[in-house]
């Protein structure tokens, strides 16, 4: 049996994830492929119980080395009880947020520094990596609208950081993109649902059987 395919959707607050993986899980169903969608932090019982920990609670909760550990732990139970068993059933998996998050807010935005945050993951996952990282990119007003719009007045305590943060986080995706281009992509967000999903198909169009 062939092994699947690790694919992560990643992007700012508002940027559509959600509904875009989703729509991608459908779109790979509809060519045969048997999809297994997920998300981060969480993704397994252990990594589900951490996130509570993670996006609950004030802004002061956690200092960054504190939250950088907890993500790493929460996504090596991820790793290792959800996402390799299903790559070796021969399954797609898709997931909302992967390692890049981690690299983008708390080791570019957070100020922890990305190689330091890429140690973590190292030592917590081995240095496993998706197969490929679709950046979903829009611009921060519309960002913004949206992720209100879903919200309400009340994000998690790491969406409701500051606008400075979140555009430190943009920044971390476009390095990570520039120094990983076979793996990481930029998708453009803007325009209606499924033209962004046949974006991420073409995006997709190597690995595809």
């Amino acid at each position: 049996m062939a092994r699947g395919r690790f694919i992560s959707l990643e992007g700012g607050e508002g940027a559509g994830k959600s509904t875009q993986l989703e729509a991608l899980a459908e779109a790979l169903r509809g060519r045969g492929l048997a999809v297994v969608v997920t998300r981060e932090p969480g993704g397994s019982p252990g990594a589900e119980a951490i996130r509570k920990l993670l996006l609950e609670g004030d802004e002061n909760r956690w200092n960054p080395r504190a939250e950088a550990l907890l993500f790493a732990a929460a996504r090596s139970d991820h790793v290792e009880k959800t996402i390799r068993p299903a790559l070796d059933r021969g399954e797609w998996v898709l997931s909302d947020r992967f390692l890049d998050s981690s690299l983008a807010y708390q080791g570019e935005a957070g100020g922890l520094g990305i190689e330091a945050v890429r140690d973590l993951h190292r030592f917590g996952s081995l240095d496993f990596l998706p197969d490929r990282t679709l950046v979903l990119e829009i611009g921060e007003s519309e960002g913004a609208t949206r992720a209100r719009v879903r919200d309400g007045n009340a994000g998690d305590r790491i969406g409701s950081r500051p606008p400075s943060y979140h555009a430190a986080v943009d920044a971390g995706f476009k390095a990570m993109a520039t120094k990983e281009p076979e793996r990481v992509r930029l998708v453009d967000a803007s325009g209606s649902q499924a033209t962004v999903t046949a974006r991420l198909l073409y995006a997709l169009a190597d690995l595809l059987p």
